[in-house]
């Protein structure tokens, strides 16, 4: 399952780089109708905003298949092997519960935005606030995966903290060589 999970976000980035080239032609297009024409492509904006509202939940879903989001260690990089695991634990019940609730709230948005459409594009809301339901289902089968990992004990003691150290963070190594 890891090997899929892993293919399927190097889709999504894929996905995210079309978007982010998309929306850079669409608003710099824009831009450029708008001071040098006096004129513009109205579908410009409203696209770039729903462009950039999936891009940033698939980039969050990238971001939770790699541990990428933000997080602070000080008191969990204190604790040993097996407070390190109850907390991992309760760290991933309450981020599934998170997603539960931006599951339940996405989709009732979902269904009362459903005849609704956008300004410009005549398209059904709906399709924008699922960018909100399609993280919550995609993040929580990852957040799962690691659940199930850690409560059937195959989570390796480098996995039991969820962050990564930061790139500013001066290492002990560098520090022991000058």
């Amino acid at each position: 399952m890891d090997k899929w999970i892993n293919q399927f976000c190097k889709l999504l980035d894929g996905v995210i780089a079309a978007m982010l080239a998309l929306m850079v032609v669409l608003v710099f297009g824009n831009v450029v109708l708008r001071y040098g024409f006096n004129s513009g492509i109205n579908l410009s904006e409203e696209l770039s905003r729903w462009l950039f509202v999936w891009m940033t939940f698939l980039g969050a879903v990238v971001a939770v298949n790699e541990r990428g989001h933000l997080g602070t260690d000080m008191l969990v990089g204190r604790l040993g092997p097996t407070g390190k695991r109850v907390c991992l634990g309760l760290g991933y019940v309450l981020m599934l519960f998170v997603c539960w609730l931006l599951f339940k709230g996405s989709w009732e948005q979902m269904k009362v935005n459903f005849e609704s459409t956008s300004a410009v594009m005549q398209v059904s809301m709906a399709w924008f606030y699922g960018s909100g339901a399609a993280f919550a289902v995609l993040a929580g089968v990852m957040l799962l995966r690691d659940l199930l990992k850690l409560l059937t004990g195959r989570a390796k003691d480098s996995e039991l903290m969820m962050i990564q150290e930061s790139e500013d963070k001066p290492h002990a190594d560098a520090d022991a060589a000058h």
